[in-house]
């Protein structure tokens, strides 16, 4: 085995290139087993796995920098960088990280689980090797999907400006998450398929490699010829535009060509763009088949790539999914947006429902948000469906053309709280904070899958500016699902369960650790009054001036960042009101990025479980002397 006696990029170096050939089929297979049990980002990983190899095979890692966009296509840097080993604990509770991580090891020169920030980070890291006067190389790795971020256009801008020293790896797959579209999309498939271009470039090299000694100006003059037959086949060449010295495109899985045209490309004097034509899901029938499928999956079975996962209630997106479908057909007015995430938003069902009012504006966020704007103001009703986590990108053009606006949109905000696997870089536990301190701004979340269709109708009724939904990326409870959909009085509360020793005010699924609590306290004696706080902005003032007057201890249940989140717009109101005395305790994530595993130990960790509420109350109610039985 030609992988076991790879610990360090270095090992690499012993080997001889016809001996990548077999490594990379090992390192193949090596994923697929380990997928199998763990789950995981597959079919990017395959699609990369030629590539990572010739790039350690070239360059010094750590000394030279490998960034890699997103980290989705990092595995077999891991491999290859003394982890090989740790692979059955990936994206596990304590175990190896699905992204690239700076703490585990120096090879991880750059974290990220978002798109598009390779290039930013390349420059960087470029400008700081010329300052301190370093030799080392910079090389970032950078998907066809991403290179459609507004931020990576933004860098290779500026790239093509300085003219510092180093290199782009496009890894062009047609992918994304989902497939990709757009201009630059369509621009890049004409490159990749354009056969008259290939030809005669092959054939302007050959010629000149007949022609013995060239040099001074007669170099120059080939070197122009080269290029015009560049502008002559394929008109724009906008890398070359950009500033940057165009190779490619190039197999991305024959390594003979992989370290030709690297070598190549090395000798430029300046920042350079290698074209390489990638294929997701490289090497296994399944995920080559379907490589939307296979990006990010669970366990499965090798033979047949059928998922192990056991079938449960559907997910608050299918739900999300179904419900919107259904108030698409009562308003023509509804178009569903997406930034790249069709699949993950749930919103597959709905384009093929209604082609012509789904729009996937492919990896940019601050674009999809600020369209929303325009779309709402002149009379449609979008519906812009994103990650928390990618909620995040657009920030400002949910503040300056949104909110400031009033404009009608509606925020269908999926993978609020922990994530899972994913970890740090995906949990949705900011939006909260981010969102509800804006003016004109609606916030709500549903306790179960039943109130998200209801929210869903609210949602798309209100007409007085912007308004969000927020739910989590795991299943439903098992409700009943109510065949009517009504709006939800904007600002009210719940009262799911009475009790008069103490209140806790919980979202989300913390309703439901609420109800577990409750149970585990009826059993001693203590009553809890649950109370589903579904309005996050606004409150609901009446019942908190209520709980303020019967002075009964009040604890805050949620899965977001305690920072700016529901329990500091509680307290902010009463200190605003002057409602003091009101004994309040917070419970929710603390100030620190919780790290992948699954979300039942990211929830244990921070102590947002019933045996925490538990306790609290507990401490709320017999602490420095107090009584619970004596309380009415």
């Amino acid at each position: 085995m030609l992988l076991e006696q790879i610990n360090q990029p270095s090992d690499l170096k012993r080997m001889t290139k016809e001996q990548l050939v077999p490594l990379a089929e090992e390192i193949r297979q090596f994923l697929i087993e380990k997928l199998s049990a763990t789950g995981g980002h597959l079919a990017p990983n395959l699609g990369v796995v030629e590539l990572t190899l010739v790039l350690h095979y070239l360059y010094d890692s750590p000394k030279d920098k490998m960034i890699f966009d997103v980290g989705h296509q990092a595995y077999v840097h891991k491999i290859l960088t003394g982890r090989r080993d740790r692979f059955d604990t990936l994206r596990q509770y304590k175990g190896l990280c699905g992204f690239v991580k700076r703490a585990e090891s120096e090879h991880d020169v750059w974290e990220a689980g978002h798109s598009s920030t390779s290039l930013s980070a390349a420059m960087g890291m470029a400008l700081s090797r010329d300052y301190k006067g370093e030799d080392s190389k910079v090389i970032a790795v950078i998907g066809d999907g991403a290179l459609t971020g507004g931020m990576a256009l933004e860098a290779l801008n500026h790239i093509g400006h300085e003219q510092k020293k180093l290199m782009v790896v496009l890894n062009d797959n047609e992918m994304s998450i989902a497939p990709n579209v757009g201009a630059l999309h369509n621009y890049l498939s004409k490159i990749r398929s354009d056969r008259n271009y290939k030809k005669a470039k092959e054939e302007v090299e050959q010629l000149l490699k007949k022609i013995p000694a060239i040099g001074g100006k007669l170099a120059k003059t080939a070197e122009r010829l080269k290029d015009s037959f560049k502008y002559l086949v394929v008109s724009g060449m906008l890398f070359e535009e950009f500033g940057l010295k165009y190779f490619g495109p190039v197999d991305g899985h024959d390594i003979e060509k992989l370290i030709d045209i690297f070598q190549q490309a090395d000798r430029v004097d300046g920042p350079v763009l290698v074209h390489v034509l990638t294929t997701k899901g490289k090497g296994y029938s399944p995920a080559e088949a379907d490589s939307h499928k296979w990006h990010g999956i669970s366990p499965y079975k090798i033979e047949s790539g059928q998922p192990l996962k056991a079938v449960g209630n559907p997910m608050y997106t299918e739900v999300f999914s179904n419900a919107l479908i259904e108030l698409a057909r009562q308003d023509e007015r509804i178009i569903a947006v997406t930034p790249a995430m069709p699949g993950g938003s749930g919103l597959l069902k709905f384009a093929e429902m209604f082609p012509g009012r789904m729009i996937d504006v492919g990896i940019a966020e601050q674009h999809a948000a600020t369209m929303c704007a325009a779309l709402a103001m002149e009379g449609m009703k979008p519906v812009f469906a994103v990650y928390s986590t990618f909620l995040q990108r657009a920030y400002d053009q949910v503040v300056h053309d949104i909110c400031r606006q009033h404009a009608n949109v509606v925020f269908a905000i999926d993978r609020a709280g922990f994530v899972g696997p994913d970890g740090e870089t995906h949990h949705g536990v900011f939006d909260i904070p981010f969102l509800r301190h804006i003016p004109n701004m609606v916030l709500m979340m549903p306790k179960d899958e039943n109130e998200l269709r209801h929210m869903m109708k609210t949602a798309l009724d209100y007409d007085a500016g912007p308004i969000a939904v927020r739910y989590p990326r795991i299943n439903g409870v098992g409700v009943k699902l109510d065949e009517v959909l009504t709006p939800i009085p904007i600002g009210s509360w719940e009262m799911v369960r009475q009790g008069d020793h103490a209140a806790v005010l919980a979202i989300g699924p913390m309703v439901q650790v609420a109800q577990e609590a409750a149970e585990q306290l009826r059993r001693e004696g203590i009553q809890l009054r649950i109370i589903n706080a579904r309005f996050i902005k606004p409150l609901d003032e009446a019942l908190l001036i209520q709980l303020a007057k019967e002075q009964i201890p009040l604890l805050v249940m949620e899965e977001g960042a305690m920072a700016g989140g529901l329990a500091s717009a509680v307290m902010e109101f009463y200190a605003e009101n002057h409602l003091f005395g009101v004994k309040i305790k917070p419970i929710g994530v603390p100030d620190c990025f919780i790290e992948h595993g699954s979300i039942n130990e990211q929830r244990q960790e921070v102590g947002l479980t019933a045996e925490r509420l538990a306790k609290e109350v507990h401490t709320m109610l017999f602490a420095h002397g107090n009584n619970v039985m004596t309380r009415a």
